[in-house]
């Protein structure tokens, strides 16, 4: 089996950023033994990529990969791939990253194939122009890309209609999407170069006695069970996962969880390293 990396998706850190600042939060991921981050909710300006290109060559911690999305957002301002492609491309290569990846489809997409399908080729044609400067480009799923059109799952249907666009497996996400992880990450062998770890849980159900009267708000809790879990305390086959898509040509696998709830969220990324050093990937790191 090939040796990946075990890395830090920064998304999980952004409470940590706005606290402390960039640099000590290197200097932190750095402390908890990792070497190698993925940029998100961190804004791009020159001054914080100064610093991120500071506090890497410092705590030497590589750059894996950078987030933008393909198109400005209103729901996500900041910069994009068709608004500022010579900006990002020049961040990229000040960081000595040669990955971008897109955190998600538009919001206005969602649910709608021929916009999808339009967004797809766009997406592709981006691939296409990054490739040109010695970047690629990756998309990150989340469940709604198992909406199913004609059988097929979009997320397969975006596959099978691209070749220079990569994919960046979300296991939690694609498990709360109802399909199995390691099977996917088989289905994608060779287009997947980062997979986010992740594990999934159900959590405890905190109901008062007036949710018990209007059955409405009980069934919102109820169906909103699902949690982000630190690695080795959900329900996914970790190992299993790390195994299939070491196969599947993974170089990098990220540690994130959307929420903490509440927990320190360095806490909760040693908990899941640890996890990982017991299961055997000590060296990953």
């Amino acid at each position: 089996m090939a040796q990946g990396k075990i890395g830090v998706q920064m998304f999980s850190l952004k409470s940590k950023i706005a606290e402390n600042g960039i640099t000590e939060t290197f200097r932190k991921i750095k402390e908890l033994g990792f070497g190698c981050v993925e940029i998100s909710q961190v804004e791009m300006s020159k001054e914080n990529v100064d610093e991120i290109q500071r506090a890497a060559e410092e705590f030497g911690i590589a750059v894996a990969s950078m987030t933008a999305p393909l198109d400005s957002m209103p729901e996500y301002p900041g910069e994009s791939l068709t608004r500022d492609f010579d900006k990002i491309v020049g961040d990229c290569k000040q960081l000595n990253c040669r990955i971008i990846r897109i955190g998600m489809m538009p919001i206005r997409l969602m649910g709608d194939k021929e916009k999808a399908m339009d967004y797809i080729r766009d997406a592709e044609a981006m691939a296409e122009r990054l490739a040109e400067h010695g970047i690629e480009l990756y998309y990150h799923n989340h469940h709604n890309e198992f909406e199913k059109y004609d059988g097929k799952f979009l997320l397969d249907i975006m596959r099978e209609n691209t070749s220079k666009l990569g994919f960046e497996l979300d296991v939690h996400w694609v498990h709360r999407g109802g399909e199995n992880p390691i099977k996917l990450i088989e289905r994608f062998a060779g287009r997947i170069s980062l997979l986010h770890l992740k594990d999934y849980r159900i959590g405890r159900m905190e109901a008062a006695e007036e949710d018990f009267k209007d059955m409405s708000k009980f069934m919102q809790k109820f169906l909103n069970m699902v949690q982000f879990a630190e690695l080795g305390q959900g329900s996914l086959d970790i190992k299993g996962i790390i195994e299939a898509g070491a196969a599947s040509g993974v170089n990098y696998f990220l540690i994130e969880q959307d929420d903490t709830y509440g927990r320190d969220p360095f806490v909760c990324l040693e908990e899941s390293a640890e996890y990982l050093r017991q299961i055997g990937y000590a060296d990953w790191f």
